[in-house]
Formats: C-alpha cells, structure tokens, sequence
C-alpha cells in the first residue's frame, strides 16, 4: 500500500463529546491540570534574566504550611528545610582544600581522552544527556565516564558562555543532518541533550527539565544555588553520589511512557467502590495528624488514590518523581523508609519527609506518607499499618492485585476486544482537567525492556525490522504529532494519517487529549464512528479509570 498522509480540519468532529462534561473530567482535582507543551515552549523562549529571577523567586510552600499548623501546634519540632541543611555545607567546606586535585593531571592524556569521545561506547547512542556545572565541571552522563568527559564539558560551557556573553542570551540547541543538541541553562547548572531520535526541540527540553528536577528532589533548589554560591568550581557528584541510578531509571522511564510527554498522571483501573474503601481508611487512619500533607497510594507506575491537606496538590511532573522514586529503589519492598523528599513543583526550597513502604509482603502498593514534621515516623508508622489492616478487612488488597493482574493478562493481539472496539489497536487518553491519562494497554516497563535489548546494550542504534507496532513505536509515533498537535505557532486540533503501518488519529480538545491507533486500511469515516464509540465507553467506566474526587484530611 502507498503511503499517504491526511490532515483534516478540526470541524469533521465537534470539538465536545456529547455529555455536559468529558469523560474523567470533575470539579475538583486532585493534581494539578497542566500543559505541559505550553509550559516547556514558555521554558525555551524566556530570556536568560526571566530565568534567574525566577529561580530566586521560588516562594515556600512548606514554610506556609509550617506556619499554619503552628498556630495550632506550639510543640511541632521543624522540618528540615533550606535554611537547615548543615551536614551538607559543612561536607562542602571541608572538601575545599581536595578540590582542585584532579585538574592537575597535565596533557599527557588529553589523546586517550579525545580517542574516547570517538569510542563506539559514545558514538552509537540514538541520545546522550550531560548535565555539567556552570563552570564546566561534569556532574552526570548517561553514558560513559564522566571524568574522560571533562574537555567535552569544558566546550560546551565554553559555548553557553560565548552566547550569553555576547548576545546576553541563552544557547537553546545546535543542528545537524542527523542529530540536535539542545541546550538547558537552569541556575548553576547546565544540561545538553544530544539526539538522532525524532524527538522535537520541546520534548527534549521537558526531559531536561525532569533530570534537572531529580537533581533538584535530592538536594532542593535553595541548597543547589548555596553550594555554588559558596564554590564555583564544587564537584557536585560528592552529593549526589548514589542519585546518578535515580536519573538513569527517569531517563529511561521518559522514553517509554508517554505520560511524560503529556503532563498526565495514569490511574489505576479499580471498582469505584474499592477506591472509595481505600481512600475512606487513609482518610479516617489518618485526619487527626495535622502535620501531614499528602498520603499517595500508588502501584506499576499508577497512582490508586492521593489524600490532601486541604488547598494544597501535587503537579503531575512531582508524581512521576515519586513513581520514579519507589520503582528505583528495591529497599522500600524490605523495610518501612525514612527520607527527605523535594517537590520541585510543590516546594523547591525544602524537604518534605516521607514515609514510604509497601502495604504487605501480598501486594504490590507502595504508600507514601509526606509531612512537613522530620521526626514523624513512628505516628506514620502506626498509620500505615492500621491502613493495611483496614485494607485487607475491606478486601482491598485483593483488588488491588486483581486490577494490575488484569492489566497484565489483556491480549496482546487485540487489546480493546474487552471493550467492544475491535477496529481500535491502541490508544490513550488524557483528561486536561484532572491531569489524567487513560490507555488500551498500560505500557509496562517490564513489558518494554526488549527496547533496549533490541538496540543492542545500553541502547546502541541498531536497524531493525518492525513485524507490528510495538509499545515503543507507539510512543515514537506519538511523538511525530506532538510537533503539530502542540506547536505554539500553528497548533492542529485535529489529524488523521494513514500509511503502510498503520492509521493514527490526533484529536486535541478544550477539554481532553485523543491518540488512536487503527489498521492501515481504516477510512476516515470509519475511524470517526469508533473515536466517538470509545469516547462513550470511557465516560461509561470514567469511575473504574479515573480518580473522580479530591479527598482531603
């Protein structure tokens, strides 16, 4: 069949579904809705002075909250904020004298280096990601070894420096035939993307902005600015020593599921009356701790229910950090943990402290408990284990497993059969006003590790022959829209290609987000009947797919 390619006019389809409300959507919610596209274009086109006033303007959530309670809580000892965090600098001044050491190797293995950056464990990459100081200091790469890469990173300071200085701008990205660079200046800190993939300029500039804000969640925004404010030339890695796993498994995480790219939270798929349960014994269990602020439920990348303190929420980009945060970390299936944790989004400038550990050895539910309170432990310990009981009472452990069962146990030739819609391949879904993401088959990252087996280890570019559109060519045709669906110059609200592969449909609505994979066959008419066919059935089962309520304490 010959490829072609349609591009139809938004008014083939009226811009609403029928019902007062798209499906998922509610009054109230529980994230914050966002655009994502919208707010990492506005990151790429501010000046280099709108970003240094923001980064000093970053206000204090918890201090608000800190304040709050205190008018009702005299004896609450303080969290561990930005203007607590003496361990670190001390560890900073006392490395002053050890700085330098490793800049005094002279010349003689400049070559070795030079050679290394020709190395076919550098050069066969689709995508590099190197994040270095505002001095040129390397701090992360994803692959290779940081150290051979020091005069990599002294040119591409080098570059950002010259643009700033002369053009008192910021370098944004270098093309080529085959590959961009792009470029992110956040504070002290520089991050450079190097890709061959067809990702666009904005996604990489979001994937940046994620890695940035790992770094961010390990030492807090406040702390970041001190330490170069205090040294220029600090070799970060000394603090950031074990997080480099956390941004690799963020990287790989952005690459295979779309939720990234489109500022969205996925649900888990429960009976309404089973979260209802689960949301009712953590609102009960734990009303009366004033100091606490969210409690998030979560399994397999996908958030059971979230219970706030009231007039505070989460972005979808902190959420994802939590999901990152516990499916990196093998610990938290062992033992209840302790630890500090920054929300970018939420609060740069402290530590929320989290209780974080499985409901039961039988389920695969992580709960979080997050305080402003550092020595809450042992009151959040107790919460957690009368929440489990109540669960397991309620049987809601038992849905739980059977929901991330389901999922697992869907077909793999014809996904939606369950759900009457057979012409559909694949799609996703996502609510703008709750910040929600619904899709035919979850993509799972177990499911998904043959990506980096079949271009070869540690993602080599490899040719291969695709026999049917797996999870991850999904994703990467996904990406293809987003350069139409979310260009800020001359956005389409609706598009409809077809080639030898497949047909897809684009659909981008005041309220919701629409990606639908067909037969390459399928005619535009056609495809029409079924978009409208499933956008029924989600409104028809939005209780089972979508949190529908904000709960609060």
């Amino acid at each position: 069949m010959a490829s072609t390619s349609k591009d139809v006019p938004a008014v083939v389809i009226q811009d609403n579904p029928p019902d007062d409300l798209e499906p998922g959507a509610c009054h109230d919610s529980i994230l914050n809705p966002t655009d994502s596209f919208e707010e990492f274009a506005s990151e790429m086109s501010s000046s280099l002075q709108e970003r240094n006033i923001s980064l000093a303007t970053k206000s204090s959530t918890i201090s608000e909250i800190q304040s709050e309670i205190g008018e009702n809580s005299a004896q609450m000892k303080p969290t561990k904020s930005s203007d607590d965090l003496q361990t670190k600098d001390e560890s900073i001044s006392a490395s002053t004298s050890n700085s330098n050491l490793t800049e005094q190797n002279g010349d003689d293995t400049d070559t070795e280096k030079d050679d290394y950056l020709q190395s076919p464990e550098l050069v066969n990459k689709e995508k590099h990601v190197f994040i270095l100081s505002s001095a040129g200091k390397p701090i992360y790469s994803r692959y290779g070894n940081e150290d051979k890469l020091a005069g990599l990173c002294g040119v591409i300071q080098a570059l950002v420096s010259v643009v700033e200085e002369q053009n008192q701008d910021i370098l944004r990205s270098i093309s080529t035939n085959d590959c961009k660079a792009v470029f992110l200046v956040k504070g002290p800190l520089i991050l450079v993307a190097v890709s061959k993939s067809n990702e666009s300029e904005t996604q990489l500039v979001l994937q940046l902005t994620y890695a940035f804000n790992q770094i961010v969640s390990v030492l807090t925004l406040t702390q970041l600015n001190r330490i170069f404010e205090q040294r220029r030339n600090y070799d970060l890695r000394r603090l950031l020593s074990g997080a480099e796993r956390l941004i690799d498994h963020l990287l790989i995480f952005m690459e295979k599921d779309p939720a990234f790219l489109l500022g969205a939270v996925r649900c888990l798929p429960l009976p309404e009356k089973a979260r209802e349960n689960i949301t009712s014994a953590i609102q009960t269990t734990c009303n009366k701790i004033r100091d606490l602020v969210f409690a998030i439920m979560l399994a397999g990348n996908q958030l059971i229910t979230l219970v706030r303190m009231k007039k505070y929420t989460l972005h979808p980009s902190d959420i994802h950090l939590l999901f990152n945060l516990v499916r990196s970390s093998e610990s938290f299936k062992t033992a209840e943990s302790w630890t500090p944790i920054c929300l970018p989004k939420f609060d740069s400038t402290g530590f929320l402290h989290g209780h974080v550990s499985y409901i039961s050895e039988d389920c695969q539910a992580c709960l979080l408990l997050l305080t402003v309170q550092r020595d809450a432990f042992f009151p959040l310990s107790q919460a957690k284990h009368t929440i489990a009981d109540k669960l397991r009472r309620s049987n809601c452990l038992v849905a739980i497993n059977d929901a991330l069962n389901r999922n697992e146990e869907l077909p793999t030739t014809n996904p939606l059969k369950h759900i009457g819609i057979p012409e559909i391949r694949h799609f996703m879904y996502k609510c703008k006003s709750t910040a929600q993401l619904f899709s035919s088959d979850p993509i799972s990252l177990d499911k998904l590790q043959d990506y980096r087996l079949r271009h070869k280890e540690g993602g080599d570019i490899m040719e291969k022959k695709v026999e049917r559109l797996s999870d991850i060519d999904y994703v990467r045709n996904y990406r293809k829209f987003c350069s139409s669906i979310h260009c800020t110059s001359t956005p389409a609200k609706l598009i409809f290609r077809s080639n030898s592969c497949d047909t897809i449909l684009a659909w981008v609505t005041n309220g919701f987000e629409l990606y639908v994979t067909f037969d390459p066959l399928m005619e535009k008419d056609q495809a029409i009947k079924a978009v409208d066919r499933l956008l029924k059935w989600i409104k028809k089962e939005e209780q089972r797919i979508f949190i529908m309520h904000a709960p609060t304490f």
